[in-house]
């Protein structure tokens, strides 16, 4: 009697785990990589003379006055790790939360010390993976008079800039409009056309 019962079991577990453990996995793979090559390779994005720059898929560290800054990386041990992905889990009565939202704080002013502009949220909080690569176009427009100044350059180039990296809403209506960080810092260096 258990071997009539086992005998169609580990018939099934074999058969499952080549289906689903292998067979399902390679043509999902294959045709991944056909149809979406550059998202199944980390959407790289490249120089012109095909250098790997970032992922526009993971937020960078930028912290000169004449780059955009993007989200705060609650990542460790060190800022936008990759490896170790997620948000602090701080709550917002948490006194480190709050310790490092003010940091934040004094760090703009700091950097800019005449912009009276309200900050925006995304400015001085982390996204829940840390690793963020985009802010909104407020924190971008934020963040504008700095960096033109930082460059030497009039801030009517910088917000033209800033205009054609936001993206819009995917399908126009899912998610919020939003400004790749590294592909604007980048264009800004003049590496990406």
């Amino acid at each position: 009697m258990i071997t009539q019962m086992l005998r169609p079991t580990l018939a099934f577990l074999v058969l499952f785990t080549v289906l689903f453990g292998g067979i399902y996995p390679a043509i999902s793979t294959v045709l991944i990589q056909k149809l979406f090559p550059a998202q199944a390779e980390g959407s790289l994005i490249k120089d012109k003379d095909g250098k790997v720059l970032g992922s526009a898929l993971i937020g960078q560290n930028f912290t000169k006055p004449e780059y955009f800054w993007g989200r705060i990386s609650a990542t460790s041990p060190q800022a936008y790790n990759a490896a170790n992905s997620g948000g602090s889990n701080l709550g917002s009565n948490n006194p480190a939360l709050l310790d490092a939202v003010k940091g934040r704080i004094a760090a703009l002013k700091a950097a800019d010390p005449v912009n009276k502009q309200p900050i925006p949220v995304d400015l001085v909080t982390a996204s829940a993976s840390g690793l963020d690569p985009h802010l909104s176009p407020a924190a971008a427009q934020y963040q504008v008079s700095r960096v033109a100044k930082a460059r030497g350059v009039p801030e009517a180039q910088v917000q033209s800039l800033v205009a054609r990296y936001t993206e819009s809403r995917q399908f126009g209506i899912l998610g919020e409009p939003r400004v790749n960080v590294l592909k604007l810092n980048l264009a800004l260096d003049g590496k990406l056309e």
